[in-house]
């Protein structure tokens, strides 16, 4: 097992970030312990580690949300930053932070959501919209972003709501540090990638790239180990709040990465037999379309774990919802063990009934109650089997919870914990443990691993082949082809609403997957 290194700042460079011997701790729990951490002047710095790892505690104290222990030591170009940093001068002080869910207003226009923190500390008494949009669309023309200052923000795609993001933060500490052009400041991007496709991320590091050419320099956060290696000049790992390495990127292949993750050496996972033994269809669907999709007839067998995937735009993603009675506007038959049901007619209890259980892949605004408990988001489709002759206890919640929550592996194993409270792993691990112990008879999940660091990816793959080997019929809705040619059966790739291949056995690789998804734009099978 590697042992945490001691790591100190490289002689070239120069320092635009220092941390020194961080610590914090939760009650009993220490979740940061003696981190150090040094990030170059103008460097694209990558931060990995498991959920749980400290990364998320870490950023939390750099943005003015956690106090440190005694004895830590921040600097920002030499210079010491008081702690605990106070929130309200974080940007002035040179740091910045984007976050997954990004902090948008979908209401307000692009150049609102631009200029936010201008406007509500301003002291104008009447604004310029038409200067603000011009300045608006300069910035953009800056950055060759095609983005139309008066338009509505929730009218952008995802790519282009993380792009504004990161240039709203960038603008931000450009703003805050024009009068010092010797500390042009540091962006912290925190999981920006996981719900952007893959030319997405490539006009994201475009971005990224542009803000450290101007001297700037970018903390990369990141569960996914090619994108990490493909943009970042050095990255840090931490495991279990310790200090692990910091490495240069460019020396440093996939594997040694995951093994410095985990701290084992981890074999490639191999899922279920890859050729599924003949079994009778399990789930038949005809004639299903919808807005983007269809027509479409495909079956699901017992025990098969069906892959659907296709670029961005091709409908695929929209399959697990509608099978779940989750759009309007979707015609079609469903048929789950010859029991079947129009779909213009079934609705999210109506599946449920049926043994139709759908995971979707916004873990807090859709998967699970961000504000309520872990505990109870568990039991929540089985409270009517946990209510006793004196009704549902919170005792009796928290102690089914806690036992669920123990076999999934979730950490910490706090029922009475906020579902938001757990890292993105052990949340989607608990929202699993949550369906799985319906017992479904069709499993649906929309990227189900999404933002999920590789050990607790492993834990969930396994857990879904087990819920195959007992029978179940899975279809996964999923952008990571990786995932899917090693733990599905048979992968539908889809183009134009339609499905244009169909890959098993040998055909089932990753560089395949993705070769058929490009190639099917120009053709429908």
């Amino acid at each position: 097992m590697i042992q945490p290194a001691q790591t100190g700042l490289a002689p070239d460079g120069g320092e635009a970030l220092g941390i020194e011997n961080l610590s914090k701790q939760f009650g009993g729990a220490r979740a940061l312990d003696g981190v150090s951490l040094h990030v170059r002047r103008g460097e694209v710095h990558g931060l990995l580690g498991s959920n749980g790892s400290g990364k998320s505690t870490l950023i939390k104290v750099l943005a003015g949300f956690h106090t440190p222990e005694p004895g830590a030591e921040i600097r920002l170009y030499g210079r010491k930053v008081p702690l605990p940093i106070p929130g309200a001068e974080v940007r002035a002080l040179g740091l910045a932070f984007v976050h997954q869910h990004l902090g948008l207003i979908p209401s307000l226009s692009v150049t609102e959501n631009l200029y936010i923190g201008q406007l509500a500390t301003g002291q104008d008494w009447a604004i310029n919209w038409a200067d603000l949009h011009r300045r608006a669309a300069e910035v953009f023309a800056r950055f060759d972003l095609p983005l139309v200052p008066q338009a509505p923000v929730g009218s952008l795609s995802a790519v282009q709501q993380a792009l504004l993001a990161i240039v709203r933060a960038y603008e931000d500490l450009r703003h805050a540090t024009q009068d010092h052009a010797d500390r042009p400041g540091v962006l912290v991007l925190d999981e920006p990638t996981p719900f952007l496709p893959r030319a997405g991320v490539e006009q994201l590091f475009r971005l990224v790239r542009q803000c450290t050419a101007t001297g700037a320099s970018v903390i990369f956060v990141s569960h996914d180990v090619d994108e990490v290696r493909e943009i970042t000049d050095r990255a840090t790992i931490l495991r279990d709040g310790h200090l692990i390495d910091t490495v240069e990127t460019a020396t440093t292949s996939h594997d040694a990465f995951v093994e410095r993750i985990i701290g084992t050496s981890m074999a490639a996972y191999h899922g279920a037999a890859k050729v599924l033994p003949a079994r009778p269809p399990l789930v038949e669907v005809s004639d299903l379309a919808g807005p983007g999709v269809g027509p479409l007839d495909f079956e699901i067998a017992e025990g098969e774990i069906l892959g659907v995937t296709g670029l961005i735009g091709s409908g695929f993603d929209n399959l697990p919802a509608m099978l779940y009675g989750g759009r309007d506007g979707v015609t079609g038959r469903i048929a789950i063990g010859g029991r079947g049901i129009r779909l213009n007619a079934l609705t999210p209890p109506e599946a449920m009934a049926r043994g139709v259980a759908y995971l979707p892949a916004d873990r807090l605004g859709q998967a699970g109650v961000g504000s309520l408990s872990v505990g109870d988001n568990v039991a929540m489709p089985v409270y009517p089997r946990l209510a006793g002759a004196l009704g549902l206890t919170d005792r009796r919640v928290a102690a089914h919870a806690g036992r669920l929550g123990a076999e999934a592996g979730v950490k910490p194993n706090v029922p009475a914990l906020p579902l938001s409270a757990l890292s993105g792993g052990n949340a989607q691990k608990a929202l699993m443990a949550k369906w799985l112990q319906t017992a479904p008879r069709l499993l649906l999940l929309d990227e189900p691993t999404q933002g999920v660091d590789v050990g607790a990816r492993q834990q969930i793959w396994e857990a879904l082949d087990r819920t195959a080997e007992g029978g179940a019929a899975i279809l996964i809705a999923s952008t990571d082809y990786d995932q899917l040619a090693q733990l599905c059966h048979r992968v539908l790739i889809f183009s134009r609403g339609r499905i244009a291949a169909g890959l098993t056995g040998a055909q089932l690789t990753k560089d395949t997957i993705a070769e058929h998804c490009y190639r099917s734009m120009t053709r429908i099978a």
